[in-house]
């Protein structure tokens, strides 16, 4: 995309979907493989999944996954519809940077890079590193029930800002992103965006958040979000205006993040609500996007669900995990990995020669069948290895 103006109808044009001539070739090696089809269950699918995205048979093993957190603070806060407090989500990114969230663990556990991207924390610059403040576009959203979360220009720069990221994580090489957020109040934003694009009422997409909040705070969430729904409607037609006007600026980068993830072709796993939430708008920009998203887990969330059903993405895992922040996309990246292993380590017979393939064909049959063309670029890429 050119540094001119923001124009998102671009991104139509520049996300493709993976290939189907790499997924047939990628069945049928699997048919070869000694291991019985179906006897891997999803890790079949998910290593097909992996082989369309990396346009390459077999797959090649994952080798820089990277998670990655977005963190910012929503004005909507301020109403209790959290039960941590209003602007208390550096508490949280300290948390992590010092290494002691469930986040941080997971992602040292399991030998990850994690980063933090502040967008909108409502706290001074200076008492975090330069590294995770760079991108920051206000300190603390707007209130999305009576105002605006961003300006115009604040949504533009965060969404570029989100593209930034997903460009400087493609160029360092990583192949797998695992997405998350760290925020207060971004699972009311997250359910107003995903209630105004599935056309259905604030009470359906209101969960009790990753703390299981209680009924009066329940009540109060409902409540915003009704309010931000009135003022979200307005916008549909307009997917970068919707996220000025109730997404935030770290959603509104999120988003950014997922598309342009999408165009440089890396594939992401999502975490909980409000991934999924930026997704759906994602989607409504470019409808090819959702092909290069794993669902990570299903946190218990109803908006979630209604997000992920509208997307046709089925979470890898369900156990009950609404701590956020990413946890649940970096307890299913053990499974992509296995996966992924699987589909490039487990041999396979050799392809029958082409005379004996001819002998088994009926008369007229020896023509084949048209399929999806590859550039010359991508034609190498899938070649059996030797």
């Amino acid at each position: 995309m050119s540094d001119g103006a923001l124009n998102l109808n671009d991104f139509g044009d520049l996300i493709e979907r993976p290939s189907s001539l790499v997924r047939r070739q990628a069945t049928e090696r699997r048919k070869r493989v000694a291991v019985p089809p179906r006897a891997l269950g999803r890790f079949d699918e998910l290593g097909s999944w992996l082989s369309t995205a990396q346009a390459r048979v077999p797959v090649t093993p994952i080798r820089q996954p990277r998670a990655v957190l977005f963190a910012g603070d929503h004005g909507v806060a301020a109403l209790g519809v959290s039960a941590r407090p209003a602007g208390g989500a550096v508490e949280l990114v300290r948390a992590t940077l010092e290494g002691v969230s469930p986040t941080a663990v997971l992602a040292r556990h399991a030998g990850i890079p994690l980063r933090v991207v502040d967008l909108s924390l409502a706290c001074p610059r200076e008492e975090l590193p330069e590294e995770v403040t760079r991108h920051r576009v206000r300190d603390g959203s707007g209130r999305l029930d009576v105002e605006d979360t961003l300006t115009p220009e604040e949504t533009e720069r965060a969404f570029r800002a989100g593209m930034a990221v997903a460009d400087e994580e493609a160029d360092s090489g990583s192949d797998l992103l695992v997405l998350g957020d760290v925020s207060v109040g971004g699972t009311t934003a997250a359910g107003v965006l995903i209630a105004a694009l599935c056309g259905t009422d604030a009470s359906v997409v209101t969960g009790r958040g990753g703390e299981r909040v209680d009924d009066l705070t329940w009540m109060r969430k409902c409540a915003a979000i009704r309010d931000g729904l009135r003022r979200a409607r307005p916008h549909l037609g307009d997917q970068l205006r919707l996220l000025g006007a109730v997404g935030g600026a770290d959603l509104t980068a999120m988003t950014g993040f997922l598309l342009q993830c999408a165009v440089r072709r890396t594939p992401v796993i999502l975490d909980g609500v409000v991934s999924a939430a930026c997704a759906l708008v994602a989607q409504r920009v470019a409808f090819r996007s959702p092909d290069w998203w794993l669902a990570g887990q299903a946190s218990g969330e109803p908006g979630q669900a209604k997000a992920l059903d509208r997307m046709s993405l089925e979470p890898l895992l369900d156990h009950g995990v609404t701590a956020g922040e990413g946890t649940g996309a970096l307890l299913a990246l053990p499974l992509v990995l296995a996966a992924a292993a699987l589909a490039a380590e487990l041999p396979a017979r050799p392809e029958e020669s082409e005379d004996a393939q001819q002998a088994q064909e009926p008369s007229g049959a020896g023509q084949a069948d048209p399929v999806e063309s590859l550039s010359d670029e991508e034609t190498p890429a899938i070649a059996e290895a030797t």
